[in-house]
């Protein structure tokens, strides 16, 4: 097991892991590296950025920086599929945003909610006891149920969604057979959606995967792997940025009786609390891009075709920024938080997710008179890449 202190870090040239007890060790790392080395290249020659300022200054430029890690670092034999938004260049990026946003205009999420309520109350009413995994009864699946609707796809089949999600999140790109059984999953997932984007041809319809099939780029349509490569990420990212969220503002809240207290006293303070969740608890802790001419970054020299990881986790936590950093404070009037990035690149489902935080967080708060996290277990965590609990275990006493 790679040994997770700071110091080993820099030995071995790789970051370390998320620990059990929820990430201290690789927050300490983090900043450490703010502090001595706000620009740092591991052993394999990547470049990893930790400063708020500077985290912000790659994701505003995208022609130094470019999202298209795919194509670049493969030099150009390999090609990411038009509706894999997040490895996107201007303009092509551009263009697809605007087709997809179409499904996530202010008005069309606002009018999700009184179903994602209802949804989330018919979720919990399947809880039983007073015991359960919040991670299994609501995280997991309510953003997976919206997501599925959006697209047009069986809500019945959200088991399906969550265990394809898992197996992508788990991949470890250093294990080749791990990396060979992700790769199925996207086969087997492209297989499931190809089917419903065939009936979408033939008979057109309102849902995301219908707005998809009927829309032109530059003249042309897009094609079905296009298609599916956009609705795996939307599962994919879509799912796990809620489930994350809902996860650690508990875990946050739980912290913290008397806060809890008030929240539950005064639900106005939710926003507020999701938005600290966010700074404090980003659900993807980094995010890469890679650089298209020689630049400078935090003060080093980073030379062409270099994969550079934006520690979003550490942006979040800088001190220059953000006053006592490492305290859940939703009150501050700094809320600069990067977890949903910055630029060209915001997060188009960021929106979505701070709804269903939302409703999540009140439907608890109304059906149960006390929520705390399990004390007698040992949570287990994602990996360094998703910054939260695999399983939640609750206690509650119902209203």
């Amino acid at each position: 097991m790679l040994d997770p202190t700071p110091e080993a870090a820099s030995r071995t040239g790789r970051a370390p892991t998320v620990e059990p007890d929820g990430g201290v060790t690789l927050l300490e790392w983090a900043a450490r590296m703010r502090q001595d080395q706000p620009a740092w290249r591991d052993g394999t020659g990547n470049v990893h950025v930790f400063r708020h300022a500077d985290v912000q200054q790659v994701l505003s430029d995208p022609a130094t920086f470019s999202s298209d890690t795919v194509g670049r670092l493969s030099g150009g034999k390999r090609q990411a599929p038009r509706g894999t938004l997040l490895l996107l260049d201007p303009p092509l990026h551009g263009k697809m945003r605007r087709l997809v946003s179409k499904a996530f205009t202010p008005n069309l999420i606002a009018g999700l909610e009184p179903w994602i309520t209802e949804l989330t109350g018919e979720l919990l009413d399947a809880v039983t006891g007073d015991r359960f995994d919040l991670v299994d009864a609501l995280a997991n699946p309510l953003p997976v149920t919206v997501i599925a609707r959006m697209l047009g796809v069986p809500t019945e089949d959200r088991d399906l969604f969550q265990g394809w999600a898992d197996q992508l999140l788990s991949t470890d790109p250093d294990d080749p057979e791990s990396v060979r059984s992700m790769e199925e999953t996207a086969v087997t997932i492209t297989a499931y959606l190809q089917g419903f984007i065939e009936d979408r041809r033939k008979t057109p319809q309102g849902d995301l995967l219908g707005t998809l099939v009927s829309a032109e780029l530059d003249g042309e349509r897009l094609e079905d792997e296009d298609i599916a490569s956009f609705a795996t990420l939307l599962l994919l990212a879509g799912h796990i940025t809620t489930s994350v969220l809902v996860g650690n503002a508990l875990i946050c809240l739980d912290a913290d009786p008397e806060l809890l207290a008030k929240v539950r006293a005064d639900r106005s303070l939710i926003p507020a609390v999701i938005e600290e969740t966010l700074r404090l608890r980003p659900p993807f802790t980094r995010i890469e891009r890679v650089t298209t001419t020689a630049t400078t970054v935090a003060g080093m020299e980073v030379a062409p075709n270099t994969l550079v990881h934006l520690w979003l986790l550490s942006a979040n936590r800088d001190e220059r920024v953000f006053e006592d950093p490492d305290a859940f404070r939703p009150d501050r009037a700094n809320s600069r938080q990067a977890a949903f990035g910055h630029g060209i690149h915001y997060c188009i489902g960021a929106p979505l997710a701070r709804l269903e935080g939302r409703i999540a967080l009140n439907a608890l708060l109304d059906r149960y008179t006390s929520v705390r996290v399990d004390p007698s277990v040992r949570l287990s965590w994602h990996g360094t890449n998703v910054f939260g609990a695999r399983h939640l275990p609750l206690c509650v006493e119902r209203a």
